[in-house]
């Protein structure tokens, strides 16, 4: 039950845990950070019972749903950061492509784009606050319940992954559909990915304008493109996100730290710590040294631990992120999963995990 004041992105509480934007910005914090991508999820038997029998794209429409959900692992974890509960598919959803989860086999669009001409049916003006409004009440809503513990993240796909999926219609291994466009179309595909980067930059702005204090952008398959497909189809498009972004912000005097996480992405480390990116985000096949000396400071990094490292025993766990912050270092450092919470985890890894991040950081900082 919506109470007036809850509806309005406006007098907040106070933000008491800044670190994870101190972090995001290169300042000192007294401890690294820590969130991790899908922390609201299936893992956490609340989350189970909040979800059973509902669909899932009428829960990511449900602001009430989304901002319960972003709160579980926060009374649960004393993670820095929380991310809005919602799906990227949400924006092709906003063009006019119908997505349904189907379960056992994920995300699916009846309809993909097969050939060029099939742009047509895509609504090109979208407007974001009718189509995606629900989101941004999600996180107003999220802002005022969260009650200033910890800063809300909002996120986008990126244009790449989003267009995969529209052409896949689904997940994919070789996602051979959507590069055969890279190849033969590839003029529809620049209209297509620059169709996705306005309503993307829109929707971003309208996640800050309802109350995301900081933004990741996914490109989750980046690793799909070799780095000169990379450098044609992914990069300038997620380059272009972050100037329109900033641009816009710095009009209203407002700052948000930016996220880019491509993953698989370790060909264009270089070029993505020079993206107008705060942050650029790691997946677990990159060493933690190598990439501090490929990005030379350039950017605060985040990342990297395996997530299947968190079906080792607890006390390994805790081995595995001492390593991991001494090849990071803690300034200009946030501590996260190289990928998502996987369904089949024990809650209380995770907890050994933020733990171990505290823990160990702390020491660590109190030794320079």
């Amino acid at each position: 039950i919506f109470t007036d004041e809850l509806i309005f992105p406006k007098d907040f509480p106070q933000l008491k845990n800044d670190t994870f934007l101190r972090a995001a910005r290169g300042e000192e914090t007294e401890h690294v950070p820590v969130w991790c991508m899908r922390q609201a999820g299936r893992y956490l038997p609340e989350f189970r019972e909040s979800r059973a029998g509902k669909d899932f794209f009428e829960t990511c429409q449900s602001p009430e749903a989304c901002c319960e959900l972003t709160l579980q692992p926060l009374r649960r974890f004393p993670f820095d950061a929380a991310i809005i509960f919602s799906d990227i598919l949400v924006v092709p959803q906003a063009m006019g492509m119908d997505v349904q989860m189907v379960a056992g086999k994920g995300p699916t669009f009846p309809e993909p784009l097969k050939e060029p001409e099939d742009l047509q049916r895509l609504q090109v003006k979208v407007d974001t606050d009718k189509e995606l409004g629900y989101v941004f009440r999600a996180i107003t809503l999220t802002r005022h319940k969260i009650e200033g513990k910890v800063p809300l993240i909002g996120f986008s796909g990126a244009p790449w992954t989003l267009m995969s999926y529209m052409i896949e219609g689904g997940g994919s291994n070789t996602h051979s559909k959507a590069k055969r466009w890279l190849y033969q179309h590839p003029e529809a595909s620049h209209m297509l990915l620059k169709m996705l980067t306005d309503v993307i930059v829109e929707y971003l702005l309208g996640q800050v304008a309802a109350g995301a204090q900081a933004l990741q952008v996914f490109e989750s398959h980046a690793g799909i493109l070799g780095p000169a497909e990379f450098k044609e189809f992914s990069l300038p498009y997620l380059r272009d996100i972050a100037r329109r972004v900033k641009d816009k912000l710095k009009e209203a005097g407002q700052d948000v730290p930016m996220i880019v996480f491509a993953k698989d992405a370790h060909y264009a480390l270089e070029e993505l710590s020079q993206s107008n990116y705060e942050v650029v985000g790691l997946d677990w096949t990159i060493d933690p040294l190598s990439a501090r000396e490929r990005t030379g400071g350039k950017v605060s990094l985040q990342g990297n631990m395996d997530p299947c490292a968190l079906y080792a025993p607890k006390e390994r766990i805790s081995d595995i992120v001492k390593k991991m912050l001494e090849g990071f270092g803690t300034r200009g450092y946030i501590a996260n999963l190289g990928h998502g919470v996987y369904p089949d985890m024990e809650p209380e890894n995770i907890g050994a995990f933020v733990e171990a991040v505290h823990q160990h950081s702390k020491q660590m900082i109190k030794q320079i």
